[in-house]
């Protein structure tokens, strides 16, 4: 059975509704379809942020927040200039949904609830009348004379035009590098890192600011870290997992991490630190309290990682232990064997060559009519709202561009 519409849309998530929906209400003639293969839609949405949903970051400047993409911070600085976080806040106003800034810049809807924003896309779909046709899962995408031809298993759709939202979808990747697309590799990308090592052992949910390097690589990164029952999380080993996806990638997950628990504190600094703590608290236990902004529970392991018996007193260290404590603080090497997805946000670095994109109107530059908005690009974030961002500025260029 043949299909017309004026667009199909291939994916039924983020970038796929807020593409259709902007299109339909700029041009209310134009007759919409969105083709998603499962059974459900919007299913990244509802998982997000811990079924809260992090709509956006209050980042409101496109130079800023270009910093967070580790791939498209080039490509993205055009459309973030066209539409930032500042016009999700609107658009979604607009719609009847508030959002909230939390302290650490993350926005969320006001109500705490991804269903909410679910709600809103499914509401706004059938009232501008866009067709939504679930289990129509695509086999073969082709132009014939005037229409591009999109072939699922049960049907024949024929469009004008046609936009990809498909995510990270390898077969779709796939048929795209027939029609003449070049597919980036796709590797993982925002990733906690399995560690088992006896200083962090038992110390499940502890957490620090701290630097990060992945050693004989440029890879740095600071932030919180968190310490797991299978390694170390929290923003900067996330980030660094984001920067270095694919260096790391190739070490096949199994690498050394030097952290600084100090932050920026260096060796030289923390041993003045320490002979001031050897003066000053001279008769107290070194391993009773941590002098330093993490808590007492890491210190403690730190103390007794340097060869220090937990009643030694502070007056009592010798020269090597107090070069080892400083050694643990600044410079504690971790080997890391694998990695564990974070949370259900599964996020990959990878898809179709931003080379092959006018970031103008995210229209191909090889295939005429046929356009693409979210992670089906090469482009992808940190965690925090950005890669939904990206879906929300890209779907918006497309339905500027083709309405």
């Amino acid at each position: 059975m043949n299909q017309n519409y004026d667009i199909i849309i291939v994916g039924g998530g983020a970038a796929g509704f807020f593409t259709a929906i902007n299109i339909v209400e700029k041009n209310p003639k134009l007759k919409v379809a969105i083709l998603e293969r499962g059974q459900s839609v919007l299913e990244k949405v509802r998982i997000s942020g811990g079924g809260r949903c992090n709509v956006t970051h209050a980042c409101f400047v496109p130079n800023d927040l270009v910093k967070f993409y580790p791939r498209g911070e080039k490509e993205l600085r055009g459309p973030f200039h066209q539409f930032c976080s500042g016009d999700t806040i609107e658009w979604f106003e607009k719609h009847g949904i508030a959002l909230k800034i939390e302290d650490d810049g993350r926005m969320f809807p006001e109500s705490n609830s991804s269903q909410t924003i679910i709600d809103c896309f499914l509401n706004e779909t059938k009232k501008l009348g866009i067709a939504v046709l679930m289990g129509q899962s695509v086999q073969s995408i082709f132009k014939s004379e005037k229409f591009w031809k999109v072939e699922t298993h049960s049907e024949t759709f024929a469009c004008q035009k046609l936009i990809m939202t498909s995510g990270s979808n390898p077969k779709i990747w796939d048929m795209l590098q027939k029609l003449g697309h070049s597919i980036v590799n796709p590797v993982p990308s925002l990733f906690t890192f399995n560690i088992k090592d006896p200083r962090i052992k038992d110390l499940m949910g502890v957490s620090a600011f701290a630097s990060v390097h992945v050693k004989d690589t440029k890879l740095n990164a600071s932030g919180p870290m968190l310490i797991t029952h299978w390694g170390m999380s929290g923003p900067g080993i996330l980030r660094l997992s984001a920067w270095g996806a694919r260096i790391l990638h190739d070490k096949n997950y199994q690498f050394t991490i030097i952290v600084n628990w100090l932050h920026d504190v260096d060796f030289n600094e923390c041993i003045e630190i320490l002979k001031t703590l050897k003066q000053d608290q001279a008769k107290k236990a070194v391993s009773k309290k941590s002098p330093f902004e993490f808590p007492n529970r890491l210190w403690e392991s730190f103390v007794l990682a340097s060869g220090i018996e937990s009643e030694t007193k502070w007056a009592d260290l010798s020269k090597t232990q107090l070069q080892n404590l400083a050694n643990q603080l600044t410079n504690a090497h971790f080997q890391v064997n694998g990695k564990s997805t974070f949370k259900e946000e599964f996020v990959t670095a990878g898809g179709v060559d931003l080379k092959e994109i006018n970031f103008k109107t995210m229209e191909s530059k090889l295939l005429p009519d046929v356009y693409f908005a979210g992670e089906i690009v090469n482009i992808d974030a940190i965690t925090g709202g950005f890669n939904f961002q990206n879906a929300w500025t890209s779907g918006f260029i497309v339905a500027e561009s083709i309405a």
